[in-house]
């Protein structure tokens, strides 16, 4: 076992509720642990910018229900450098921390690999990101907290649909992953699903259309944001062209999908990864990520976690289920 006296913590990149439970967890395994914490401002910013706050129980009192993150957060071109990366490392040796936990997605666990490899530095990243695009855990700190607000704004947007007979074209968030639009369009009863992992694109969307039907009023179609066929506007343009009859409205969610309290099981979620990327620094880890998998507390190398998202996520069983559940 490594004698961890003092650990870093930061949160990084965009942020996701359920940071503020995972930086909880952190600060009390730490302490139960005997170990000093400190918290870094605005992620690898803080590190180059020595911003730092010593952390004690009572600075992580009742902040476990709230969204965002107290430490702020920010991305870091300087970290990208390697001057930047010394003036982190040089900070970190004269505040005399022995580890980091960094907290945040793929771009954060990417600068992590790189500063833990050059430095020989120990660090364990918990997974924050409402994609939930990480292999090595079922699910990311905030994934679940999205989608319930997704979910919760398109049944308020079915009842506006409903009442005005229209087509509701909903974007929600995934530049690169489309499991946010996966499974929130399952969970609001979408008659298409359109994701870039899938590439079904907007003659899918039509042929459902045309099949679906006839007497439902309202049709919710749900777009993530890097699918190809090139956002929900492109798609309402294409609709309202093919199908000039239809009253056909977009709207786009956006960051409210970040925001909010986080949901009971991102809270649960994001308490034993703390608790465990601590543990797992008192053991040794370092390079890696905490994640859950079949309820198991698990470590992943960095590098395979990063932008590697579980392929069985969106396998075929899962478009078979949108294609048997929008018939």
């Amino acid at each position: 076992m490594n004698k961890i006296k003092n650990i870093g913590v930061l949160t990084s990149g965009g942020d996701s509720p359920g940071m503020n439970a995972a930086i909880r967890a952190v600060v009390r395994a730490s302490i139960y642990y005997d170990i000093e914490v400190t918290g870094f401002l605005r992620g690898y910013e803080g590190l180059i910018n020595n911003d730092f706050i010593p952390m004690d129980r009572k600075s992580v009192a009742n902040i476990i229900q709230r969204g965002g993150t107290i430490l702020k957060t920010a991305r870091s071109e300087a970290f990208r450098t390697v001057e930047g990366r010394q003036t982190a490392y040089k900070n970190l040796k004269e505040r005399n921390i022995d580890a980091l936990v960094v907290i945040g997605g793929d771009g954060t666990f990417t600068g992590a690999n790189i500063f833990s490899k050059e430095f020989d530095f120990p660090i364990v990243g918990l997974p924050g990101t409402i994609d939930n695009d990480l292999a090595g855990t079922d699910f990311t700190i905030g994934y679940d907290s999205a989608i319930n607000t997704v979910i919760d704004a398109v049944d308020r947007i079915r009842d506006t649909a409903e009442s005005h007979d229209r087509i509701f074209i909903v974007e929600v968030m995934g530049r690169d992953s489309g499991l946010i639009a996966l499974r929130s369009g399952i969970g609001v009863g979408a008659e298409a699903i359109l994701i870039p992992e899938a590439n079904m694109g907007v003659e899918d969307v039509l042929h459902k259309l045309e099949h679906s039907r006839k007497d439902k009023s309202s049709k919710i179609i749900i777009v993530a944001e890097g699918d190809d066929a090139g956002g929900a506007f492109k798609v309402g343009e294409i609709l309202q062209s093919k199908y000039p009859h239809y009253d056909t409205k977009v709207s786009v969610l956006g960051h409210i999908q970040r925001g909010g309290k986080p949901t009971c099981m991102d809270r649960v979620l994001a308490s034993r990864l703390g608790v465990s990327a601590v543990e797992g620094l008192i053991n040794g880890e370092s390079g890696v990520m905490a994640g859950q998998v079949n309820r198991e507390m698990i470590f992943t190398p960095f590098d395979h976690a990063i932008k590697h998202i579980n392929a069985e996520q969106v396998s075929s069983t899962w478009i078979k289920l949108i294609d048997i559940l929008s018939f």
